[in-house]
């Protein structure tokens, strides 16, 4: 390479640099490299180090949608064992990770007893939208409605419910699981406020154990729970799982392994002593 040249390529990498086209920067001498060997022109070379900063800035994206996302565990819907809960229909659920009802504004409900994996399938959801770049948020009801709540005496209230009312895409989760969401009546009208902002804006998921008839209890205030009951099912799909707890499942199966292996030491011990 000439004097001229390499000045040149210095320059260029400082400009680089300064535009922070770090995936640029990082390939362009081995990118330089291949154009002599694959004969590239200059618009295949360019072509190929944009591509290089493209991915790299969607793949900066992606993880910030994660980390935004409050997500407490990255699930994968390839993980979920669709032959244990044979009552899921699973073309129904990989229908719904196309992301098409976030297009259609539409919502998510998944309803059963606890362990039957209703919180894996939404957050293996979310994460989805996450890489599809969507606005998105997780949060348990508990916590959601004990900061809403907060807002209440600070006059930060509006402030709050933009957290839950602007995501394209928010999960709801253990709706019914911790009790604290009985304090107050004012919880159903906190969580109408949320609901209601996101009707037919945006998409919402929810998880819960217990049956809407017990939502107005649940949130001690049944006039407003059917109001926010009837804007939750509107638009919205629902699937409820009716199977045994993969928790239970798991535990049985280390009982047995744990079984099955003092038993083999015990036999171990046996025929040394033998």
């Amino acid at each position: 390479m000439s004097e001229n040249n390499i000045e040149r390529l210095t320059r260029i990498k400082k400009n680089l640099m300064h535009l922070k086209l770090k995936a640029i920067l990082d390939t362009i001498d081995e990118e330089l490299s291949q154009v002599v060997k694959e004969s590239l022109s200059h618009t295949q070379l360019l072509d190929r180090l944009f591509a290089f900063e493209v991915q790299a800035f969607t793949q900066r994206r992606m993880e910030r949608r994660i980390k935004e996302s409050k997500l407490p565990e990255l699930k994968l819907l390839s993980d979920f064992d669709f032959e244990f809960q044979p009552g899921i229909d699973k073309n129904r659920v990989m229908e719904l990770a196309t992301l098409s009802f976030v297009q259609r504004k539409e919502s998510i409900i998944i309803a059963g007893n606890s362990g039957t994996g209703k919180s894996h399938i939404a957050k293996a959801i979310l994460l989805l939208g996450c890489k599809e770049l969507y606005r998105c948020r997780y949060v348990t009801a508990s916590y959601m409605l004990k900061d809403l709540m907060s807002g209440l005496p600070d006059d930060t209230l509006e402030e709050k419910l933009k957290k839950y009312i602007n995501p394209e895409m928010l999960l709801i989760d253990e709706i019914g699981f911790d009790r604290l969401e009985q304090e107050s009546a004012r919880n159903a009208a906190l969580f109408f406020k949320v609901i209601n902002g996101r009707y037919c804006k945006t998409s919402t998921i929810i998880t819960t154990n217990i049956d809407f008839n017990a939502l107005g209890d649940y949130l001690g205030d049944p006039v407003v729970t059917t109001a926010i009951v009837d804007r939750m099912v509107h638009h919205a799909t629902i699937i409820n799982i009716e199977g045994p707890s993969f928790r239970i499942h798991e535990s049985e199966k280390i009982n047995k392994r744990k079984k099955a292996k003092n038993k083999s030491n015990s036999k171990k011990k046996n025929d040394r002593k033998n």
